[in-house]
């Protein structure tokens, strides 16, 4: 048996009076979010929620999530996150792919909810914090206290704990499929990696129906018994000040995060000495913004790749003592990762060997739910296909290069727009930058950026291009450039490059 739901029932038991979640409206000890989520647990079962049901939940970073998630959890049923930013069209596809029949939802967005739960015949709505004219029935209906823990519903560890939608940024969002064993050791592995304690302050602003934001702050904080300082939603003044008020000790970000804090930390002093670890996942971050962040607030970023697909972590750099800069690191205890060609042959390792990272172990998921065809083709020759292009060092280091799919083929030369991305980036007028292929008639493809100025800074199309002309080979420089004012963001804050087209 193993129930994922086990971790929050374990850390309460040793630590009932310690704080579970810190947020702008006080302070959740763990005995409290334990009995909580017992609660929802209770009257889920009463509706008939069992084992194996699908039941979505939608909300931010609020106490109310994790009460709900590990009161599904408990129940044995399958917790499906949706993001708060989905519109009814997109939220009726995942509850109708998921299978799910009840929905718990916030009411920031319940009447979009609504209306997609009413294309899906979804027929049970509950919305947290509902009021007089929200949608649905109010989420209270399913917190009333009950006098006796709710046993765990006994779960076999390749058993589905979640199904998590991929972000959708090269195509439709299909559900991975994460068993309760896989979600654990993602929460236990990388907490041992960085030496977590019971004491730490986990700042939580990554969103928690993000896979990153649920194993890599939520699960593993709960795992070893830490409070989380929740952020319902990303500004840098508002991370600032619940860095300062809660003493957070570990920040998990994603690279937008990093450099919309530096840029913020520059005009509004702030206290941040309690940190002692930053972690970047998500995607590659600049390494301009990686130097100066961490001389800036003098705390080592430890940087990380993963997936949805494997609930998060493939790769962590293990510590501030053995790390390699502007690496993804090695790979964590128990998963393999190796780099093949187009035709499924092992790289060896070199900058100039760079190929498809492939990876199998505990932490890949079971499968894309109801899409076994789709399964079948990630999982080609019994290897989990992850459609990034990277390389190792001779030291094991892995260092991704770009999506395979977003790889430039400007007249048969092969251009990584993140190597192009990282020329922007120096420059010191550009804040943000993404580079994108566009057609072109005679070449195939064309290089073009859309860059986002620094504030109080004039760029012209002229002066970036000849920037990156002196700094890369002629193939690769951006003959175009597009200034916006932003620049579009997944929910988790990874540049939407398909709005960008």
């Amino acid at each position: 048996m193993l129930n994922l739901a086990a971790i929050l029932r374990e850390s309460a038991t040793r630590r009932p009076q310690a704080p579970a979640l810190l947020h702008d409206g006080g302070m959740m000890t763990y005995a409290e979010l334990d009995a909580r989520s017992d609660a929802v647990a209770a009257a889920l079962l009463a509706r008939g929620v069992g084992p194996g049901d699908p039941v979505a939940l939608q909300a931010p970073n609020i106490p109310d999530f994790p009460v709900a998630y590990y009161g599904i959890l408990k129940t044995g049923a399958v917790v499906v996150p949706l993001n708060v930013l989905l519109r009814a069209p997109e939220v009726a596809h995942q509850l109708r792919d998921s299978e799910a029949r009840t929905l718990i939802t916030w009411v920031g967005v319940a009447d979009e909810a609504a209306r997609a739960a009413a294309k899906a015949d979804v027929p049970d709505v509950f919305v947290i914090n509902a009021v007089a004219d929200s949608p649905g029935r109010p989420f209270h209906e399913l917190t009333t206290p009950v006098s006796d823990p709710v046993p765990l519903a006994e779960r076999a560890p390749g058993d589905v704990a979640a199904i998590v939608y991929t972000s959708g940024t090269t195509g439709l969002p299909k559900g991975a499929e994460l068993t309760h064993f896989q979600m654990y050791m993602n929460a236990d592995i990388p907490g041992r990696l960085f030496e977590i304690k019971a004491e730490d302050v986990v700042l939580t602003v990554l969103p928690l129906f993000h896979v990153y934001g649920m194993s890599s702050a939520m699960n593993l904080g709960i795992r070893f018994g830490c409070a989380l300082s929740l952020v319902p939603r990303f500004t840098p003044e508002k991370v600032l000040t619940a860095i300062e008020r809660d003493r957070a000790t570990i920040f998990d970000g994603v690279p937008t995060m990093f450099g919309a804090l530096l840029a913020y930390a520059e005009d509004h002093p702030c206290d941040t000495s309690s940190l002692r670890v930053c972690v970047s996942g998500g995607d590659a971050i600049p390494a301009q913004v990686f130097d100066a962040f961490e001389k800036r607030f003098g705390v080592p970023i430890l940087e990380g790749y993963g997936m949805t697909e494997t609930a998060s972590t493939i790769t962590f750099n293990p510590s501030p003592d053995d790390r390699r800069a502007y690496s993804v690191g090695k790979p964590v205890w128990g998963v393999e990762v190796q780099i093949w060609d187009e035709d499924g042959r092992r790289m060896p390792p070199g900058r100039s060997h760079v190929g498809e990272l492939v990876t199998r172990g505990y932490q890949t998921m079971r499968g894309y739910h109801g899409h076994p065809e789709a399964t079948a083709e990630a999982f080609a020759s019994g290897w989990f296909h992850t459609g990034d292009l990277g390389y190792a060092d001779s030291d094991g280091f892995l260092f991704l290069v770009d999506r395979k799919k977003e790889l430039i083929i400007r007249g048969g030369y092969n251009v990584y727009p993140r190597e192009v991305e990282e020329v922007l980036y120096h420059h010191p007028g550009v804040r943000e930058a993404a580079v994108i292929g566009v057609p072109d008639e005679r070449l195939g493809q064309e290089v073009k950026a859309i860059v986002v100025p620094r504030p109080g800074h004039t760029l012209t199309v002229a002066e970036l291009v000849e920037y990156c002309r002196e700094r890369v080979a002629a193939y690769k420089y951006p003959r175009l450039v597009e200034f916006r004012d932003t620049l579009p963001l997944t929910g988790t804050g990874k540049v939407l490059k398909k709005d960008l087209l």
